[in-house]
């Protein structure tokens, strides 16, 4: 078996998976869509708020798509023993992770990509000013968010319980990105100086703004913080009660 395999195995286990499906495909793409198609026509300045909005709906796509999608994931194929079955083949443990992570920022990069297009039109959203940088964060920010999904495994004791525990981490990125109204506005200005080290505002801030040297450095934080959880606490088998 090659990486190249253990990508297509994720792929095609993923795309089988009607309630993976719903909960990582077509609830994202509603909210992505939803969100800024309702701001268009209830706000008096519709096309502009849903400019604003769209990006911090994208922090949501990466909580849901990315983020709990490869928890799920990992966590079932760790209680159903398929982790480790693939650790008796030839790839390494990090074959293993890097072609589900893969998998996941493949899936999570078209998610945001057919959301992006369809507010354009149904929306009147604009396309990004900077395509590259836009689809860099994207791409980034995605395989930031599924290695983090992949390590807090680690805090689930059972795949049942994988999508309530990451229910936080989707309500976090949620209102932390604007997402969810203007809650941080309430807030005291420390609460947005913490809601802004989350990685997911370093992807919102670079689609937004155009901001390179924050988001990097946020997102470099976050991946370091992610391969080191992963090589200290990921588990390959279930916990023995």
């Amino acid at each position: 078996m090659t990486l190249a395999a253990t990508y297509r195995l994720g792929t095609r286990l993923f795309w089988r998976d009607r309630a993976m499906l719903v909960a990582s495909v077509v609830t994202p793409m509603g909210i992505g869509i939803g969100l800024p198609l309702l701001m268009r026509h209830v706000r008096a300045d519709g096309a502009a708020a849903a400019a604003q909005l769209f990006p911090g709906t994208i922090a949501i796509m990466l909580a849901i798509t990315a983020f709990m999608n490869i928890n799920v994931a990992l966590a079932t194929r760790r209680d159903q023993l398929v982790l480790k079955r693939l650790r008796t083949t030839t790839l390494t443990d990090g074959q293993i992770l890097v072609g589900q992570i893969a998998s996941t920022v493949t899936q999570t990069v078209v998610v945001i990509a057919l959301c992006t297009v369809t507010v354009r039109f149904v929306a009147d959203v604009p396309f990004p000013a900077n395509p590259l940088l836009f689809a860099g964060a994207a791409v980034v920010g995605s395989a930031v968010m599924a290695t983090l999904g992949a390590a807090y495994t680690a805090a689930v004791p059972r795949a049942e319980l994988s999508a309530a525990a990451c229910m936080p981490v989707f309500l976090l990125c949620g209102v932390g990105a604007g997402a969810m109204g203007p809650i941080l506005e309430v807030l005291p200005s420390w609460v947005g100086s913490l809601f802004g080290l989350l990685p997911t505002a370093g992807v919102v801030d670079a689609m937004r703004d155009g901001a390179v040297a924050g988001p990097a450095a946020n997102l470099a934080g976050w991946t370091v913080v992610a391969l080191v959880a992963l090589r200290l606490w990921f588990r390959w088998e279930p916990r023995r009660s």
